[in-house]
């Protein structure tokens, strides 16, 4: 039986991002999925400006932004009245804007990421069944070559396989949540008569419902309308003719469509499983939470979970931590899963309420709000998920008084600096004075800390970032981080 310390099920953005990120901290991984090939679709068409920062630790986002095209503002309109505009160039980040870029696009990259890595997706492959075992777990693929099935060992079991997940299954996790009852129909199209810039996502309440223009690239758009369900098992895939026609209804005069690229009909299910992780077994991505596509937040919640696991396994395997850090997982992403769930399904019930008196309320409503800036700003920091953070993690530590950054909370990268996580290992940063007292401590973790000390965010003040770019504690003395580090070892050398 072949041993392997990490199988990763599912080929998907997930799971190239958890086995891209597990290669560059050298942890040899498996990487199957029972596909063909990478998708040809569109699927997942934004990555938000957190997901960027995460994505240049390793390997650098240029070669995505690169491909994307860059949405900078949100409009809201009601009728022929514009309710609200939101720019994303108020989030502070780097990449204060929406990537829009094909999910087939997006996979693309990070397979030629997982190639400059060593590693290659192994397609037509699927899990037929596991079985956790204390020390390892005892998985069986199928080829479809015709070879015969494969017994494999893993030491750790990742699925990422979707929101029909085979892990999950296999797990006996119950997907609690509901099917909206709505159909809905999405398509991308080429377009003409835009009344906005090329570079603005156009939301418009109508008294029917939502609709919703994305800009993919110039002349290129995704169109998202609801529709009163038909009662089919699934809902049919709609005709040109049919979303020009929503269009007409819904959208702006003038507006054209042509030249379909892909026309669909779905869904919407708001589901999550209550723990992301069994055992030697976790779960990521779609198998443990699918929402609304209202925000975009899919796929980026999911590739974020894997920047989250990635660095912690990396450490357990490596024998940097023990084995407890892995407890952190599921409570810092299932937290943000049920934030996730809570704001998408509140932007569909706006977008969707039918009844006359409360779409009149919602449009006063929300003009009145998105008028004002700091509305304006907390609706820019959200939808790019740079206020994503974790404030009820098992990981966070002491916390200095004052002004900087609380544990849990988010340290954004910084110009000039090499990004916190960055390179062959995961490491925690000190942002400290240079000392004796700070030269000692890292001497003291070589394999925790990152040999060069950053400037601090005040001068009577010590903070260690984790390597994922979430603060873990802060200290006006170096042994209160050192006790802090000795948590994450001491089990493992007791």
């Amino acid at each position: 039986m072949m041993n392997v310390p990490v199988l990763i099920i599912g080929a998907g953005p997930v799971g190239m991002t958890m086995a891209s990120e597990l290669a560059r901290f050298g942890v040899p991984v498996r990487i199957v999925d029972k596909a063909t090939h990478r998708t040809d679709k569109s699927k997942a068409l934004v990555i938000w400006s957190r997901t960027l920062e995460l994505l240049d630790r390793g390997g650098g986002s240029a070669p995505f932004v690169d491909a994307g095209f860059k949405a900078t503002a949100v409009n809201i309109i009601a009728g022929d009245k514009v309710i609200g505009r939101v720019s994303m160039e108020s989030a502070q980040s780097p990449y204060p804007y929406g990537l829009m870029l094909p999910q087939s696009e997006t996979e693309r990259l990070l397979e030629e990421r997982l190639a400059k890595l060593g590693v290659s997706v192994e397609r037509q492959v699927e899990l037929l069944s596991f079985k956790r075992n204390a020390a390892d777990v005892e998985a069986v693929l199928r080829h479809s070559d015709g070879r015969e099935e494969e017994a494999v060992s893993a030491d750790w079991l990742l699925g990422c396989d979707g929101a029909h997940s085979v892990v999950r299954h296999g797990l006996g996790a119950t997907f609690s949540g509901e099917t909206l009852k709505s159909d809905w129909i999405l398509a991308d199209v080429h377009m003409t008569g835009y009344p906005f810039p090329d570079s603005d996502v156009s939301v418009y309440w109508h008294r029917d419902g939502a609709f919703v223009i994305f800009p993919i690239s110039p002349g290129r758009y995704r169109v998202i309308a609801d529709l009163p369900p038909v009662g089919a098992e699934n809902p049919p895939t709609p005709t040109l003719k049919e979303v020009q026609t929503i269009i007409d209804r819904r959208g702006p005069s003038g507006l054209k469509a042509f030249d379909p690229i892909w026309l669909a009909g779905f869904r919407i299910n708001g589901r999550k499983v209550s723990d992301y992780r069994s055992g030697r077994v976790f779960l990521l991505g779609d198998a443990a939470h699918v929402h609304s596509p209202a925000g975009g937040q899919g796929m980026n919640t999911g590739m974020q979970d894997a920047f989250n696991l990635a660095w912690k396994l990396a450490s357990v395997i490596s024998n940097s931590c023990d084995e407890h850090l892995l407890d952190s997982y599921s409570v810092e992403r299932s937290a943000v899963g049920d934030q996730v769930l809570k704001m998408v399904a509140t932007l569909t019930t706006v977008g969707t309420m039918k009844n006359p008196v409360a779409q009149t309320l919602r449009n006063l409503v929300g003009h009145i709000i998105l008028g004002i800036s700091p509305a304006q700003h907390a609706f820019a920091d959200a939808m790019t998920e740079v206020t994503i953070s974790y404030p009820r993690s098992p990981l966070n530590g002491p916390s200095l008084a004052g002004a900087g950054p609380k544990p849990g909370q988010r340290v954004g990268p910084l110009l000039d600096q090499v990004p916190v996580g960055g390179g062959d290992a995961p490491r925690f940063a000190l942002f400290a004075t240079n000392t004796t007292a700070t030269a000692d401590l890292v001497g003291r973790f070589p394999g925790l800390l990152d040999r060069d000390v950053r400037p601090p965010f005040r001068d009577d003040g010590i903070w260690l970032v984790r390597p994922d770019g979430y603060l873990a504690c802060s200290s006006s003395d170096t042994e209160t981080v050192a006790n802090y580090l000795d948590h994450l070892v001491r089990a493992r050398t007791d």
